[in-house]
């Protein structure tokens, strides 16, 4: 059975930082391109960060470069988003995903993040 599990999400006051984990198993982690997505409630889930399978690529939504890093441990099985300068505005759930030639095969089922303003 695949499980994608989110931890790292809590309150963080504005311009802090967060540090998001994904941990895989049931998969062959290092096959997947490995996102995270963000939503808020009454929004749409939106890209915030993808990481090829070795690591060697990232990209990144206009809205958090600069500011966000992703990065992975494909022998702990393990993606990461380190969250620096949160805004108000960024407070979501936010959800880890495994893909494959562009097409969402697994997600997790979310971490909330709240940022006080």
């Amino acid at each position: 059975q695949v499980q994608l599990v989110e931890s790292g999400g809590a309150l963080a006051q504005t311009g802090g930082s967060l540090s998001l984990s994904c941990a895989g198993s049931g998969l062959l982690f290092r096959d997947y391109r490995m996102s995270w997505y963000r939503q808020a409630p009454g929004e749409a889930r939106e890209f915030v960060a993808g990481i090829s399978t070795t690591g060697s690529t990232t990209d990144y939504s206009d809205s958090v470069k600069g500011r966000f890093t992703i990065s992975r441990d494909n022998a702990e099985k393990k993606v990461y988003l380190q969250m620096n300068n949160l805004k108000p505005e960024e407070a979501a759930v936010y959800y880890c995903e495994a893909n494959q030639m562009g097409r969402p095969v697994y997600w997790g089922r979310g971490t909330q993040v709240t940022v006080s303003s």
